[in-house]
């Protein structure tokens, strides 16, 4: 029996255009012999579609999106879909009013409909908002093979791996006890860092368990802030990796399942996934005492991440051209490169816009910049319109000293004139600030932060130079990577090398503000990623006085924060969606630990 998989970037709320996806894949499929046609988790809807699910409107043409799509499907062509289908009995039992549900079309109708029953309200998750949860774990039969479905966090459930106990039900723990001889998963997992090596190990501890191979079928492209890799793959009955598809592009593949071997057979490198070395992101890195921080994880992995988080935005927006203000800094160098390789450096405007204390080689590192991606650029100096601010107020700021309200003066004329370019031409402005400025506030309300997408406001300082440097070296010339090989300098050596300034005053650098960036960026990580208290930084050997500043600073930006431009998401902890921290908050508790 072949089984086909189908990686698929769905748009949210474009269900005919889902749906033609489907059809699309379907009809290779039946070319290319398969029996059955896997797409990923609410396939025709999008995932996710939040509170779109809770218009009547949407899942009534949903519905008949399905029975339509039935019927023009390859009829032989056994192909489950994602969908949300309504719970019948919502209104008489009080339950929600739908379910999160993988449908089997086959022969121009609906056959079997299979609910997912664990409902991930964590991080960027909420679907016990809108979803009932299944009570039961089911299979569907092709000839004599029993195939257990299941969907996305229903294979997450696994005690042993984790190492803690759950009392939400085991779906593959019942599927065994069924007696499958194949489980599928219909999944809509989003991107982190490591996030790959985790999936492939907890699914390579679950086929050792239950001794029952798996077909993982995942979402691929940018939803808002949330990028999914894609990255499906199938694991035989010995925990073997058979085949795996392209991450961060989509993709079809056709796997063979031999029913004499009662196991998935070829199609793949064969790798062993009990040998992986990319652990859960739950490994303790608490117990390091090394404060020189280095990123643990690939660049070309976060760097085809990003690409594909800008595609996809600024082509879902409607947007087909974007501006960015370039300062001569290498947070702009880095989003400028990005954008020229997402949507094509014919379709990427930089803007310089140097004041009195811009340094010559500031604007000569921006102008070289252009040059090496192709973008066009334009120039505006901002001091005459810096003057005009200063007549304006000058009588209210007589005899108080120069200070951050005039340096910010200098943000917010930037931010005005990029916002003006934005709407004069129906470009996107991204903005450029990283994780590290961020998470501390050393960014500008209706400045710097201006933009409708924060490209690297998930990366921190420290990760910005390293991709930078990896761009600029031979490891990226036919590394994976959704843009053609880079063969020369792309990054003026100069914006890595110099140190980093907003360039608000004269001499003006970061550090007369920050901590050095590597023990900054060791601070956040232990403190918003992993949790660990004031006192635990300070025993892993941070300064006292350091860390109890930085971990105030975060505290006291969250206003900021709650207003920035949504940011494409690459941690397990970042300032999006899944990061729901009070404004107005006593910090009292942080005196307890």
């Amino acid at each position: 029996m072949k089984i086909a998989i189908a990686q698929l970037n769905p748009t949210i709320g474009d269900i005919c255009g889902n749906s033609n996806l489907i059809l699309e894949a379907a009809k290779k499929a039946q070319i290319e012999g398969a029996n059955l046609l896997l797409t990923p988790e609410l396939s025709l809807l999008g995932y996710p579609p939040r509170d779109l699910l809770m218009n009547p409107i949407f899942i009534a043409i949903a519905a008949a999106q399905l029975l339509q799509l039935a019927q023009v499907l390859p009829p032989e062509l056994a192909v489950i879909v994602g969908t949300a289908m309504p719970n019948a009995d919502a209104v008489k039992l009080g339950e929600k009013l739908l379910f999160n549900s993988a449908v089997l079309l086959q022969n121009g109708a609906v056959q079997q409909v299979f609910h997912k029953r664990l409902l991930p309200t964590y991080d960027v998750f909420d679907e016990d908002r809108y979803f009932e949860p299944g009570q039961n774990s089911n299979y569907f039969t092709i000839g004599e093979l029993k195939i257990g479905v299941t969907i996305c966090e229903d294979l997450w459930n696994n005690e042993e791996f984790w190492g803690k106990r759950s009392y939400a039900g085991d779906p593959i723990s019942d599927l065994t006890k069924l007696g499958v001889d194949l489980v599928v998963n219909l999944s809509a997992s989003p991107y982190s860092v490591g996030k790959r090596g985790v999936r492939s190990a907890m699914l390579h501890h679950s086929v050792i368990r239950s001794g029952i191979p798996i077909v993982y079928a995942n979402q691929v492209g940018g939803n808002d802030d949330i990028i999914f890799d894609g990255s499906s793959f199938a694991v035989n009955r010995q925990g073997n990796l058979i085949r795996v598809l392209a991450s961060f592009e989509t993709d079809f593949a056709v796997l063979e399942y031999d029913e004499n071997k009662q196991d998935l057979i070829g199609g793949g490198n064969g790798e062993d996934l009990s040998s992986t070395t990319e652990l859960s992101s739950a490994t303790d890195l608490s117990s390091t005492t090394d404060l020189s921080f280095e990123p643990p994880f690939g660049d070309a992995e976060i760097w085809a991440a990003l690409v594909l988080g800008v595609r996809d935005y600024v082509r879902k927006c409607g947007f087909s051209k974007v501006v960015l203000g370039l300062s001569g800094g290498i947070d702009s160098a880095l989003v400028a490169a990005i954008a020229s390789c997402a949507i094509g450096p014919e379709n990427v405007l930089g803007v310089l816009m140097p004041s009195p204390y811009s340094s010559d080689h500031s604007v000569n590192d921006a102008l070289e910049l252009a040059k090496n991606l192709g973008i066009a650029i334009e120039m505006l100096p901002i001091g005459d319109l810096m003057k005009t601010y200063d007549r304006t107020l000058g009588d209210l700021f007589l005899n108080t000293p120069f200070g951050i309200a005039e340096e910010n003066i200098q943000s917010r004329i930037r931010g005005n004139l990029l916002m003006a370019i934005s709407n004069k031409f129906g470009h996107l402005l991204l903005s450029t600030g990283n994780k590290s400025e961020m998470s501390v506030g050393y960014c500008t309300l209706y400045g710097d932060m201006n933009g409708g997408l924060a490209v690297i406001s998930d990366v921190p300082k420290t990760r910005v130079y390293s991709l930078c440097r990896w761009l600029n070296s031979a490891e990226s010339v036919g590394a994976v990577s959704p843009c053609p090989p880079l063969e020369k300098e792309i990054i003026p050596v100069n914006i890595i090398d110099k140190a980093p300034s907003a360039e608000l005053k004269p001499g003006q650098v970061d550090q007369d503000s920050l901590p050095a960036y590597d023990v900054l960026d060791d601070i956040l990580q232990r403190s918003i990623e992993h949790h660990e208290s004031v006192q635990q930084i300070i025993a892993a050997g941070h300064d006292e006085a350091v860390v109890k500043r930085v971990v105030k600073l975060v505290r006291q930006s969250e206003f900021k924060r709650r207003q920035a431009a949504p940011g494409l998401k690459i941690s397990d902890r970042a300032f999006g969606t899944g990061w729901r921290m009070p404004i107005a908050k006593s910090s009292s508790f942080e005196t307890h630990h």
